[in-house]
């Protein structure tokens, strides 16, 4: 037997992976990619002996003698090229693609001082001070009339706005330096999340790191939220009175209440996800409700969490049952506050832009009519952007089976208008 050539049985080599234990298999990525797979424990010796320099067939040889199986490592390494985790087999080169990064400057070692727990321990006595204080102490939380701190709507929206925005910009800076802290590169977008515009910090990477390091990039941002509403309940309790310390501590106190709704993938969510052992709670429900939405229509297709453990299929079908309550609820209270607050807001503009008002009251109307305008149609841009897709998919398959129920409904050889008799 003639001994395969180089071209026939290539080495392999590989990008910069990571990979870590979890449960009885390996989590396998590289940074700078959102591709990360589980593998079993024979993927992970695969990978080994490629890595060391042992060819396709070597490997498979290998593999054979060490478990007793034939394991294709050809199309093994194929599906690993695919995902991105390859450099090269033989002569054939996979470049990788550059990935936007956010602040790219900043190293991990500028910022490895994050991951210290008695940094951690400190900061979580500021909250708890805050509100010992503020408990104790009648008159330090403020109350709602605290947004409505000028009678002018273009300040109270501008203002809100600017003060919103800036402690997002902190919340999400937190999951980024953190997550750099520990070597995974990570970039800040914009996103929606029901009827929120929202900013999403993106960390695959962290999921080759260990439980502590992913617990704190996940809890980096709400503890920042944390110390800073703590922060400012003190100097309330100790007198400082600026006129917008209130709108920052009930800003503050909204966003800490709004991380407790895990239906919406808040940091609450990935911290419940990683704790529960989940490795796609989210997708995997999704998958899960789409199969149940279909069973009144007649679909019938395999259960989507038929390959998953007993165990995680509990958490998926619990989690189910808060995504569809939160969002229904979630939803609900959108429309009472859009039809309550925002449409009376812009309505109230509209009558003072037409009713030939004093030139302050029409600036004030114009700029709070065109932020919430704005504000609405950045929302239903980066709605349509994450969602467009999908959107034009279905519109497209409920014409094809509209196209073929009236096909089949016209029997052959009807007369047609305008044929001959």
């Amino acid at each position: 037997m003639q001994p395969l050539t180089r071209a026939e049985d290539p080495e392999v080599s590989f990008q910069e992976l990571e990979f870590r234990p979890d449960r009885d298999e390996w989590i396998v990525g590289r940074q700078g990619t959102d591709e990360i797979i589980a593998l079993p424990g024979i993927g992970m010796d695969a990978i080994r002996l490629l890595s060391a320099g042992r060819t396709v067939e070597e490997t498979r040889s290998s593999l054979r003698a060490s478990t007793g199986r034939d394991v294709d490592v050809r199309a093994f390494v194929e599906r690993l090229a695919s995902a991105g985790l390859v450099a090269s087999i033989g002569e054939r080169r996979f470049p990788v693609a550059q990935t936007p990064v956010s602040l790219p400057r900043v190293r991990a070692h500028h910022v490895r001082w994050l991951m210290n727990p008695v940094l951690h321990a400190v900061l979580l006595l500021v909250p708890v001070a805050g509100l010992a204080v503020a408990v104790t102490r009648p008159g330090t939380f403020p109350s709602w009339d605290s947004f409505l701190w000028t009678e002018y709507g273009t300040f109270t929206v501008l203002v809100q706005c600017l003060i919103g925005w800036c402690l997002i910009a902190l919340h999400e800076a937190a999951h980024l330096l953190t997550a750099r802290a520990t070597g995974v590169r990570g970039r800040i977008r914009l996103g929606t999340r029901l009827q929120f515009l929202v900013a999403q910090t993106e960390v695959s990477g962290i999921w080759l790191k260990g439980r502590r390091a992913r617990l704190t990039v996940y809890l980096s941002g709400i503890v920042l939220d944390a110390v800073i509403w703590g922060g400012c309940l003190l100097a309330r309790a100790w007198g400082a009175d600026f006129v917008l310390l209130p709108v920052v501590v009930a800003t503050l106190f909204l966003a800490l209440a709004n991380q407790c709704l895990v239906f919406m993938r808040t940091d609450l969510y990935f911290v419940v996800q990683d704790l529960t052992g989940c490795r796609n709670l989210f997708t995997d429900t999704t998958r899960y409700l789409r199969h149940v939405a279909a069973l009144p229509f007649g679909r019938r297709a395999p259960h989507p969490l038929r390959s998953l453990p007993a165990r995680e299929r509990r958490f998926v079908k619990g989690y189910a049952v808060a995504v569809v309550v939160g969002s229904v609820a979630c939803v609900a209270i959108g429309l009472q506050v859009l039809t309550q607050v925002t449409w009376r807001l812009l309505h109230r503009a509209l009558v003072h832009l037409t009713d030939g008002s004093d030139w302050w009251s029409l600036l004030d109307a114009l700029v709070t009519a065109l932020v919430l305008v704005a504000l609405h149609g950045l929302w239903m841009r980066l709605w349509w952007k994450r969602h467009g897709e999908r959107v034009r998919r279905t519109v497209r398959s409920v014409r094809e089976r509209r196209g073929r129920r009236s096909g089949a409904a016209s029997p052959e050889g009807a007369s047609r208008p305008g044929g001959a008799s």
